[in-house]
């Protein structure tokens, strides 16, 4: 009778997500608000990138376009204006910046040109690795810290649970469950959010690499043709 008894009452017991989450104890309830709020903000993160290097590859492509054309690079200068639009094009500007405050009146050039130019676009290259890389520490340290944070609320759930049955002197399982699954909700929680950010922090590093690869790789052909032209 007993027996029947627990097992009706186990079935009676909500074992959904947010009935485990009310049971929780506070700083289980913390732990768990704490791995939700990281892992939506890793999504936004990971989303907001994804768009980013879509958009700063298609921008290089385009300007690459522009660049390889023949095209004068006074006149392709002067259609980029002062409000560049993307990483290469930026570049691209501060190069040609400092090429014509490089020159005098007479059209003689300043001594240093060279390595002015080339101070210039890698401060350029350094914002764009800033922005490209905005974020991804983040992603970093929830894939590193998500499954401890999980963990404690874990292990702190289950003290808790056996103080309650320690207090109810009753070590059935259907006393026992329902504390054991929801610390184990914190675990959960943990790994849900530590494994996507570990996963697009791992993709998200190298698509960045790649971009910023791209911008060193046109900064260092835009510094040979100036070279020849300031040889010549």
């Amino acid at each position: 009778m007993e027996t029947t008894a627990l097992a009706q009452h186990a079935a009676e017991i909500d074992f959904s997500l947010l009935a485990l989450f009310a049971r929780a104890s506070f700083i289980v309830k913390i732990v768990m608000l704490m791995l939700i709020v990281a892992s939506v903000w890793s999504w936004a993160i990971i989303i907001q990138k994804f768009i980013t290097y879509r958009k700063a590859r298609g921008e290089a492509g385009l300007f690459d376009q522009a660049f390889w054309s023949g095209e004068p690079l006074d006149e392709l200068f002067d259609k980029i204006g002062s409000a560049p639009q993307g990483g290469s094009e930026a570049i691209f500007a501060s190069g040609m910046i400092e090429w014509r405050r490089s020159h005098r009146q007479d059209g003689a050039l300043i001594a240093g040109a060279q390595a002015r130019i080339d101070r210039s676009m890698d401060v350029a290259i350094q914002k764009e690795t800033e922005d490209l890389t905005r974020g991804l520490p983040f992603l970093a340290t929830v894939g590193s810290t998500a499954p401890f944070i999980g963990l404690f609320g874990t292990v702190w759930g289950i003290k808790v649970a056996f103080e309650q049955i320690a207090i109810s002197q009753n070590t059935s399982l259907a006393v026992v469950a329902p504390g054991i699954a929801e610390a184990l909700v914190a675990t959960a929680l943990g790994l849900l959010a530590a494994i996507p950010a570990v996963i697009f922090y791992n993709k998200l590093s190298t698509d960045s690499d790649r971009i910023i690869g791209g911008y060193e790789a046109f900064a260092d052909e835009f510094a040979t043709i100036l070279s020849r032209q300031l040889d010549a």
